[in-house]
């Protein structure tokens, strides 16, 4: 799946409650993660596509993919915790070991209710 991915709950990167909610109640940090490797095969494709320059679409797709699932396993985990909504999300990654990386979207789980008007 590439591109937008939508989601059941709001997923914010501020920590502002989406327009007409309003926090009830904090549950806690949340995260989704994800490694993924880069094959020796997708490596010496990227290789190729470096000399001539220009975007590396392989590591660009490698790279949506696992935001995308990283950001599915965050939604899980906050609906596990009870959570309707996570504020504050972000995203981090790191190298494990050569040609594997570690992708972590995580934040704020928490209970919305609608404003009252």
């Amino acid at each position: 799946m590439h591109g937008i991915q939508r989601h059941e709950i709001p997923i914010l990167t501020t920590f502002e409650p989406p327009a007409g909610w309003e926090v009830e109640r904090v549950i806690g940090p949340c995260w989704g993660i994800t490694v993924r490797s880069r094959s020796v095969v997708g490596t010496t494709c990227a290789g190729c596509q470096t000399f001539f320059g220009g975007e590396i679409t392989m590591f660009t797709e490698l790279a949506n993919d696992s935001r995308n699932e990283a950001m599915n396993r965050l939604e899980q985990q906050a609906r596990v915790m009870g959570a309707n909504g996570v504020l504050g999300m972000r995203f981090d990654s790191s190298e494990l070991m050569q040609n594997t990386n570690e992708i972590v979207a995580y934040g704020t789980a928490v209970v919305l209710r609608a404003r009252a008007a």
